[in-house]
């Protein structure tokens, strides 16, 4: 997977996006709408990450973003649920670290799929050399992470940018000027929550389009 620009990839959390819904079914419409605002904006990739949805609500939801996607460039990628992606016609699957073989999965796509991996360490990046890019993390701290949660620095993102055949994309605490010294570390894009939420919903909140457009200008200064 290469591409001359940096890769913009964003991570949802419908939580994140609108946990001050009344209900369960308000919250779904508010970050259907928010989802797609986000495709609008033209990322790169959409991880959809709802681990506690069932496979009938993820699917729904999935089937929802493929459609709103097609005809652009932006790419929809599920997260774990291989078997939901592939129902959706997903571009791909998001892999955590200690996943199942890119290979294995790559077996049940119908068409070359996009596979991406989380890692955290250099020895998970040498170890998972057969996905199409991987997002090492966490490089920064974030609200995602618990407080005092370790954090990988610049230096290590270097490191294994450095070492990797496939693309490394930071992942953890980005905002515009965190992504821009990303890029600078050797880092071929970004993936994050909370810059894309909502402007408000958090402090580096910027909203899906300002977002995009920001970390873009800022990732190739």
């Amino acid at each position: 997977m290469t591409r001359a620009a940096p890769l913009v990839c964003v991570i949802t959390d419908r939580r994140r996006v609108c946990g001050d819904a009344p209900t369960p079914a308000h919250m779904m419409t508010a970050f259907e709408r928010w989802l797609d605002e986000v495709i609008d904006a033209g990322p790169d990739l959409v991880q959809v990450r709802e681990r506690d949805l069932g496979a009938r609500a993820l699917s729904s939801l999935a089937r929802r973003a493929v459609t709103r996607a097609a005809g652009t460039h932006v790419r929809i990628l599920l997260n774990d649920r291989a078997d939901v992606a592939r129902a959706c016609a997903a571009a791909g699957v998001h892999l955590r670290a200690d996943g199942p073989p890119a290979s294995r999965v790559r077996e049940l796509a119908p068409g070359r799929w996009l596979i991406t991996r989380s890692v955290h360490t250099l020895d998970e990046v040498l170890a998972q050399q057969d996905a199409d890019a991987l997002l090492f993390g966490t490089v920064f701290p974030g609200r995602s992470k618990p407080e005092g949660s370790a954090v990988a620095g610049l230096d290590e993102l270097r490191s294994a940018a450095a070492t990797s055949r496939a693309p490394v994309m930071a992942i953890g605490g980005i905002d515009v000027a965190r992504a821009a010294s990303a890029v600078r570390a050797g880092a071929a894009g970004v993936a994050a929550i909370g810059v894309f939420l909502p402007r408000g919903a958090e402090p580096a909140a910027l909203g899906p389009s300002r977002a995009v457009a920001a970390l873009r200008a800022a990732m190739l200064e």
